[in-house]
């Protein structure tokens, strides 16, 4: 009797133990892919980054326009 009931317990263990360490293990292939796919897109984000000097470059390029336009509008409107 002891032995069908070991074979049994050893049956249910099997039943049970297989399948979870098989999703342990793709559940731990999953993590690594998505661990990849987020360093892949951390590097990605930091190319579209501005540097200080572009930025500041570019916004006074912006407001030098901004000052012709103000001369343009002044003399227009001085005219009349």
């Amino acid at each position: 009797m002891s032995a069908s009931v070991e074979f049994i317990w050893n049956v249910i263990l099997t039943l049970f133990v297989a399948p979870a360490a098989w999703a342990l293990v793709h559940l731990n292939g999953k993590q690594d892919r998505l661990t990849t796919t987020l360093s892949d897109t951390r590097e990605e984000i930091a190319k579209t980054y501005v540097t200080k000097v572009d930025l500041h470059n570019d916004l006074n390029r912006i407001l030098q326009r901004f000052d012709r336009l103000e001369e343009k509008i002044d003399r227009i409107t001085g005219a009349r």
